[in-house]
This record gives C-alpha cells, structure tokens and sequence, in this order.
C-alpha cells in the first residue's frame, strides 16, 4: 500500500515536472522564433514579409478572442455576434501590429525563464528581460489551456497586466462616448500602426 501512495506521488511529481516543462517550452519556442525573425539579415530588408511571419508566429500562441472578450470585460456580453467578431479581429490586428512593432527594436535582449505555475486550465510563465545595459524587467505571460493548447491570454509587464489595462481604456472611452466611438479609434489605431 505504502509503495503504491510512493508511486502515486512520484507520477504525480513527473507529470508536473511535464507541464512545466510543456507550458514553458511553449512559450519559448515562439519567443525563440519571433526573435530569430526579428535577427533574420535576409528579412531586414523585406518588412512585409517579416511582419507578416511575425504575426504568424504571434497568431500561433496567443488567443486574440479570450484577450478581446477580458479587454472589453463586461460590455462583452451586450455584443452581438458580429460585433463581437468585428471588435476581436480589431483586437487582433491591434496586438499584432502594436507587438511586432516592439518586437522589430530587439537589440539582442537576453530572456530568462524564471518560474512556472500551473493551476488546472490556467498557467503563469514568468520571465525576466535583460538589456545589453543589465537593466532588468518582468515579462509573465498568463496561458489558457484549450484543447490541450497553451495559449496566451494575457501579457503582464512589470506587474502591469496588457488586458487589465485595455479594459480600463475601452471602459472609459464606452462609458463617455459608446462602443461605436471605441470600434472607430481602434481602426484608427490599427491604420496608423500599418502604416510604413
């Protein structure tokens, strides 16, 4: 009996030791990917189409509808089902386009991973960004378990959470001039941010 409660717990400790690994190593794979991009000399001179395997490899780990359904919080459910397409493919297009625009100024930053949490459907990888400099700062990504997928839910940047912070803007702009006035700067936005 006691060999069998051993054994139980040692399975219960690789299976962990699996998940961390598994949730992690998610991350950095598309991290790694995204940076070999960025790094890429053959893709400096074509933007387009190193935005656009940016956004692929972006696309692949983050889940622009659970991010666009927490970012408009309560106002989500007074969507109808084509405004609530409208307003994540607006999202989407916002992210990708704001994120790679980050991401093509990397300047040979180091990225440590630092801890795992795994909590049923729910993860937390935290990360720590070293500049050439040695300055330092936090960089979590919060994941969803779907379908056996980690994806990325929300970006948590020196404490300061990405989806937290777009609730607190959509909700004012809403609540001051209403959802269409909120659908119209993000076009905007997202314009600009194609723009060359």
């Amino acid at each position: 009996m006691l060999s069998r409660y051993i054994m139980m717990i040692m399975t219960g400790i690789l299976l962990a030791s699996n998940a961390f690994a598994g949730v992690t190593d998610n991350v950095k794979k598309t991290v790694d990917e995204v940076v070999r991009i960025v790094t890429d000399k053959n893709l400096k001179h074509h933007e387009q189409q190193r935005r656009q395997a940016l956004k692929k490899d972006i696309g692949a780990i983050f889940d622009y509808s659970e991010m666009a359904k927490r970012s408009l919080g309560k106002h989500w459910n007074k969507r109808s089902p084509a405004e609530r397409k409208q307003f994540t493919d607006l999202f989407a297009s916002l992210l990708e386009n704001s994120y790679a625009a980050k991401i093509e100024s990397y300047n040979n930053e180091k990225i440590d991973y630092l801890k795992e949490t795994v909590d049923g459907n729910y993860a937390e990888v935290k990360s720590k960004v070293i500049t050439p400099k040695r300055d330092e700062y936090s960089l979590d990504y919060r994941l969803l378990n779907e379908n056996g997928k980690w994806m990325v839910y929300d970006v948590v940047i020196e404490g300061v959470s990405l989806v937290s912070n777009y609730r607190t803007q959509f909700n004012k702009i809403i609540t001051t001039n209403g959802y269409s006035e909120l659908v119209k700067k993000l076009q905007t936005k997202t314009d600009e941010l194609k723009a060359p």
